[in-house]
């Protein structure tokens, strides 16, 4: 079995790891376009989709796992920041108010598998923070390859009140899920999920 996962994210690769399981980190070759009408639950599995199906076509007895993650604060979906101003701007509109935190998986599998789509949804409520934090958080250097703009397991937590769902989802890649395909794939692994998620060792999981 090979077992690739079509990402550039370190955050994506840390929590798979954490299945135990060998398996190849390929870059998808995929350039996301975002539809201004487009539902964000529509948006963020395409994305996935699309990264997953782009590495899938050069792999063929592969299963293949993509995954994107997007915010959505009332009705506007937010993603990476452009630059040190935007990120400034997303994390102003943030403040004191509650959004959504939306990662897809898409799985093609090339081994005869039926594959899986679906898209897992956090609630985040972000602390009424002041624009020194903001500033400050800024120079920290965490901000412009994460969506919303902010790193939930790293020095952003500063800036979060509470979270509502799963840790894992918010960080990137939720992990349920996936274990569960691959166990009705019949593919064994070391992790007991279910304590993983009982005694939240990931990371600062726990601080949650």
């Amino acid at each position: 079995m090979r077992l690739i996962l079509a990402s550039t994210s370190p955050r994506r690769r840390e929590i798979l790891a954490l299945l135990g399981l060998p398996f190849e980190v390929i870059p998808p070759s995929y350039d996301e376009l975002a539809l201004p009408n487009r539902p964000v639950e529509d948006e963020v599995l395409a994305f996935a989709l699309g990264k997953a199906e782009s590495v899938a076509r050069d792999n063929p007895e592969s299963i293949v796992i993509g995954s994107d993650t997007m915010i959505l604060l009332n009705t506007k979906k937010i993603g990476k920041p452009g630059g040190i101003a935007d990120a400034k701007q997303i994390l102003s509109a943030l403040s004191g108010k509650t959004h959504r935190i939306l990662t897809s998986v898409a799985i093609f599998d090339g081994l005869g598998g039926s594959g899986l789509r679906i898209v897992n949804d956090v609630s985040v409520l972000m602390r009424d923070y002041s624009d020194k934090e903001i500033e400050h958080y800024l120079s920290c250097s965490e901000s412009l390859d994460k969506a919303g703009a902010y790193s939930i397991q790293g020095e952003g937590r500063a800036l979060i009140e509470s979270i509502h769902g799963d840790y894992l989802t918010a960080v990137g890649l939720p992990l349920k899920p996936i274990a569960d395909y691959l166990r009705s794939r019949g593919i064994s692994f070391p992790l007991n999920v279910e304590k993983l998620y009982s005694d939240k060792s990931f990371l600062n999981w726990r601080s949650f």
